[in-house]
């Protein structure tokens, strides 16, 4: 039986396979994007102005920009982190952000289709076959590719199909509801403000969050434990903010991973890339900057695979990420991991949070995505009062 051969399938149109797909073809390889649609990732749409440059996006797409974060600290005590004059955190709905970039791959050459990926399969000929049906219960469809692209989130099929170990990527739950923004700022919501809640009683092992999205705003909650609910602690947040009579437009959950896999490619013609590589910053849950990133590198991983043939190239996608992103990663996940256990904890994370020194470095990690070397002192600084703070030896409130 004669099959179309593409140079690249990708499987998965969020941020990351979006972005691959548009590279590659942009690159003049052909490609075929499948999407499943109809599913919308629950996240709170945080992107820092940096993504807006490196890929070219139209500041049209921001529904808001915050200008501070307000963390919650299970007392009840708000620190509030104003960006200042560096910038902003925008913010992306991704019913609309995902859309705007599958389609700007499909002017770009990319066909897409709306489909959901059933296997990889070989045969004795040199290139894989991606199976898939447009329709629940339809026929099942085949198209051959030189490579194919896994960016079909965390818990990705073609991840736990051709790499092992990837279903055992640390996972935490995430849930959100879509609501009608109220019609005036109020002390405990503002429509210029992103709010973090570390509160056990919201998530015993990671946080909440309330953040803006014009006209809506995203409230939503992350967690680990399986016995936790997530609806109630959305409800109690809703309650206790006065936001339980907002028109609820959606709701969403996913997995999202928190650990990059040890191994992106299958070293020979399979590679994933976003959620499916497990590209999601611990501590902060931040991804949408993390996964385009990633399907950057994993398009030009995949475009000096097809010119030259050699599957060693495809290794170089995450090399790449993890010498430019890896520390981040790493301190983020030991934040995780110490502040986020007890609400003891969480209090003394909270005021380290009102640290000027703290604040000002933050934010400069977030807008440039790098650790900041330029303050050797303020640096020095953090790590004696955080290490105060790990000892006990000042108090959790002031």
């Amino acid at each position: 039986m004669n099959q179309t051969i593409y140079d690249a399938v990708i499987v998965g149109g969020g941020p990351s396979g979006s972005t691959a797909a548009n590279d590659l073809a942009q690159a003049g390889f052909s490609v075929l994007l499948i999407e499943r649609g109809g599913r919308i990732k629950p996240c709170g749409g945080a992107i820092p102005p940096r993504l807006l440059a490196d890929f070219d996006i139209p500041q049209s797409l921001l529904v808001a920009k915050a200008r501070s974060a307000r963390m919650i600290a299970p007392s009840g005590r708000a620190v509030d982190m104003p960006v200042g004059e560096i910038g902003y955190v925008g913010m992306v709905d991704r019913d609309e952000y995902d859309e705007w970039l599958r389609e700007r791959a499909r002017q770009s050459g990319a066909e897409r289709i709306t489909a959901t990926f059933e296997k990889i399969e070989r045969d004795d000929e040199p290139h894989p076959i991606v199976t898939f049906r447009r329709t629940r219960g339809g026929p099942i469809e085949s198209v051959r590719a030189r490579v194919v692209i896994g960016a079909d989130g965390a818990r990705s099929a073609v991840a736990k199909q051709c790499l092992p170990g990837a279903e055992r990527v640390p996972c935490v739950f995430a849930y959100h509801e879509i609501i009608k923004s109220p019609e005036e700022n109020t002390e405990a919501f503002d429509a210029t403000r992103c709010d973090v809640f570390y509160q056990g009683k919201l998530s015993p092992d990671f946080y909440a969050w309330v953040f803006p999205h014009g006209e809506t705003a995203s409230i939503g909650v992350g967690s680990a434990n399986k016995g936790f609910s997530l609806r109630g602690a959305i409800g109690t947040m809703r309650e206790e903010l006065g936001l339980a009579r907002c028109e609820t437009v959606r709701r969403e959950g996913a997995p999202i991973p928190l650990k990059p896999l040890k191994r992106w490619d299958n070293g020979a013609d399979v590679i994933v890339a976003g959620d499916a590589a497990g590209v999601v910053a611990p501590a902060s849950g931040e991804g949408i900057y993390y996964a385009m990133v990633g399907g950057r590198l994993v398009a030009e991983a995949a475009a000096m695979f097809l010119k030259t043939g050699e599957a060693k190239h495809l290794r170089s996608a995450r090399k790449k990420f993890m010498r430019e992103h890896g520390m981040v990663f790493r301190i983020l996940g030991i934040m995780q991991y110490f502040w986020y256990s007890s609400d003891k904890r969480r209090e003394r994370f909270v005021t380290i949070c009102d640290d000027k020194d703290v604040q000002e470095l933050t934010w400069q990690a977030y807008m440039h995505k790098k650790l900041v070397r330029a303050k050797p002192m303020a640096h020095v600084r953090i790590f004696l009062k955080d290490t105060a703070h790990l000892l006990g030896l000042r108090a959790a409130t002031r």
